[in-house]
């Protein structure tokens, strides 16, 4: 006979374990991520990256090779064409117990050397930029040194400006020079220059940058290389000889 005590005895020998203490956790916290299958997803981005780099160091490559087939750039000109000269004056200083050569006038006078010579220049350049090509080109501001004997004496700024394919464009700059103090190794030479040869030489030189665009993107900086001497008549005003040599800009 079944009764209330053994019923309660029997419930209790067929209830179930209770789940042990370590195989809860492992059911909350689920299984632990393998330190090998970490390692080869970090190697696995690092081939996708690799890849990608290549990719796009190829497809550049491959842009560059059809700009250079397709379009075949020509070297664009960047002349001197003209220089008006507004003045250019020489004034030589000497001693006091010594007369005075005059830089300016017809003929050279006997006295002691000049201690030094002071030289105004306001001249205005005109260049020529010529570009044959299909496509843009886009150059950089520029900025020509103007130098007497190696010293320089003043700086020609030449704007940056967009010039359309297969066009010309006239820039202008100028330059101007106050009085600037030419030391005695160089002033000998420029009061005779100016006094017996009438003619002061100078030197128009510096660098140009310049980038040719394809579809609103640039091509990698090109620099050219501007190297114009330039003859000026003190008596005159005017300029007697220039003669220019570019270099680079070869795409």
């Amino acid at each position: 006979m079944t009764t209330p005590t053994n019923l309660a005895e029997d419930r209790h020998h067929h209830l179930p374990y209770p789940p042990l203490a370590g195989s809860r956790h492992r059911h909350y916290m689920g299984r632990p991520i393998s330190a090998p299958s970490s390692a080869a997803s970090f190697r696995g981005c690092c081939c996708c990256l690799f890849l990608l780099l290549i990719f796009v160091a190829l497809l550049a490559v491959a842009v560059a090779l059809v700009v250079v087939l397709v379009l075949k750039p020509k070297k664009p000109q960047f002349d001197l064409q003209q220089v008006a000269v507004q003045y250019l004056l020489v004034a030589p200083t000497t001693s006091s117990a010594s007369p005075t050569v005059s830089a300016l006038g017809g003929a050279a006078v006997r006295g002691a050397q000049p201690t030094a010579a002071y030289l105004s220049l306001n001249i205005t350049l005109l260049f020529l930029a010529d570009n044959p090509n299909k496509v843009g080109i886009r150059y950089d501001a520029a900025a020509l040194d103007v130098m007497y004997r190696g010293v320089p004496l003043g700086v020609a700024t030449v704007p940056g400006f967009e010039q359309p394919a297969q066009s010309r464009r006239l820039v202008q700059t100028r330059v101007v020079v106050d009085r600037f103090n030419v030391m005695q190794s160089d002033a000998l030479d420029l009061v005779r220059d100016a006094a017996l040869n009438d003619r002061v030489d100078l030197r128009l030189t510096g660098d140009v940058a310049a980038k040719i665009l394809v579809l609103g993107l640039s091509s990698p900086r090109v620099q050219v290389s501007v190297d114009c001497a330039i003859e000026i008549s003190p008596r005159k005003q005017s300029l007697t000889y220039k003669r220019c040599g570019v270099d680079g800009l070869n795409f």
